[in-house]
């Protein structure tokens, strides 16, 4: 979205030194700042500002700052108190220029996946612009909205929380008209302290909603669907109970993962052949068919945008060896519910051997130690060896193996036919094992 250097000074309150250039977007990384963007140094563990020579060499046309602008910069400088907080109110200003609908998607799993189907979707029918990736904080958040272009008709923007109080504040910024909440669990419960507290939170995208606006919930957890009593918006309940406004019947997956499903909604029935790879999507493509639905798609276009979603990356990527074994990489993250639903994705895609290849499940609280031997306990009764990479509440019944040496060296006899599931969350940084997995040479 393209804005004026003093267009910036005003939604910022700051003031401009130099030319009232145009700039067209936002970043906060010097090194992947695009031409003509506004350069937003933070202040964190390392000063942004430090890196703003860098981000004019790369095309950055302005920057903010909180300190005096550079003296020798030919570069525009709008001088802020706080750059943090500049670049929410940039955010919230380029919010103001979108005239369609902006919908926050939120919840403790699945937000991502549905985010990247909802803009497919919409995108058969409207001029879509949703956050890359997981943009989906205080920061990334304003960098979708300066990111959309002048023409945009449609923004999907997904909604993280580090505790009460925070999709608060990015509603504030965003103004959504339509919100999805996916699930509601146990993750990252170091933070919140309580389930409670996650409904709670991701309850405040619902509670943000204009009168005239939308809530899309999932019928299938009580915790959500009660959010229905935060707002005075309408309604639509998906979920696989067919007792919701949007659910699936008929569910199949074919032997690569992809699932296939009748959808029965209020707009109309269909056929879908998804592209995304895993049971437990449909629910995410329910959640997408119900926004598009209730902005007037048709059936038809909800079909058309599911059968050509793709996911981020590192979720459920399904690749094979050039000897023939399957590897699954759903290394992005992973919490108990989505351990679970990766689990029981491997366990239906080969007659062969079966391998999870774990790392440890991040911030979920007290509970840690027992949730990962349910995971180990799940595994055993799916069938599928379980591999623990530097985790060792997986428990005895878990092969343990210090470092992602230890987990090839592991592999090392797989075969044809076998499968291998590798999945923890950020901090294990599993892919490395996919990667020297899919590396190997033939006949290993």
């Amino acid at each position: 979205m393209r804005f004026t250097a003093s267009e910036v000074a005003t939604a910022t309150g700051g003031s401009l030194t130099g030319a009232d250039v145009q700039i067209d977007g936002a970043g906060i990384d010097s090194r992947t700042i695009g031409s003509g963007q506004l350069f937003v140094p933070i202040v964190a563990e390392r000063d942004g500002h430090d890196f703003i020579p860098q981000a004019l060499s790369a095309g950055a046309s302005a920057y903010l700052t909180s300190r005096p602008p550079l003296p020798d910069a030919a570069a525009s400088a709008i001088e802020v108190d706080d750059t943090a907080r500049a670049l929410m109110a940039v955010g919230e200003a380029a919010r103001g220029r979108l005239t369609g609908p902006v919908v926050g998607v939120t919840g403790s799993v699945g937000k991502t996946s549905t985010k990247d189907m909802l803009a497919q979707v919409l995108s058969t029918a409207l001029r879509t612009h949703a956050n890359e990736r997981s943009f989906n904080n205080e920061l990334g958040l304003p960098i979708t909205l300066m990111g959309a272009p002048d023409d945009t008709e449609a923004v999907v923007v997904e909604m993280g929380a580090r505790g009460v109080g925070h999709i608060a504040m990015l509603c504030d910024i965003a103004h959504p008209t339509v919100g999805v909440v996916t699930r509601v669990d146990g993750v990252h419960l170091e933070m919140f302290g309580s389930i409670g507290a996650i409904a709670q939170a991701k309850g405040e995208l619902i509670a943000s909603l204009p009168d005239d606006g939308l809530a899309v919930l999932n019928v299938d957890q009580d915790t959500v669907i009660a959010m229905a009593a935060r707002t005075t918006a309408d309604v639509i309940a998906y979920g696989l109970s067919p007792k919701a406004d949007v659910h699936a019947e008929d569910i199949s997956v074919d032997a690569d993962l992809r699932p296939t499903f009748t959808l029965r909604s209020p707009w109309g029935s269909i056929e879908v052949a998804m592209s995304a790879r895993g049971r437990h999507q449909v629910h995410n493509a329910l959640a997408a068919a119900s926004v598009a639905g209730g902005l007037g798609l048709s059936v038809e276009q909800i079909a058309e945008g599911l059968a050509g979603a793709a996911i981020s990356g590192l979720r459920m990527e399904l690749t094979r060896t050039d000897d023939g074994v399957a590897v699954l990489n759903d290394s992005y993250n992973a919490n108990p519910t989505s351990m679970r639903a990766a689990l029981e994705g491997l366990s239906g895609l080969t007659e062969g051997r079966k391998v999870a290849v774990v790392g440890v499940m991040a911030e979920i609280g007290d509970t840690a130690r027992a949730e990962h031997l349910a995971i180990t306990a799940r595994a055993r009764e799916l069938g599928v060896e379980v591999i623990a990479v530097d985790a060792p509440d997986y428990g005895p019944d878990a092969r343990h193996v210090a470092d992602i040496d230890g987990a090839v060296t592991a592999l090392s006899d797989l075969s044809a036919g076998d499968a291998v599931l590798v999945k923890g969350s950020r901090v294990a940084a599993l892919e490395r094992v996919a990667a020297a997995l899919l590396a190997a040479p033939a006949s290993r």
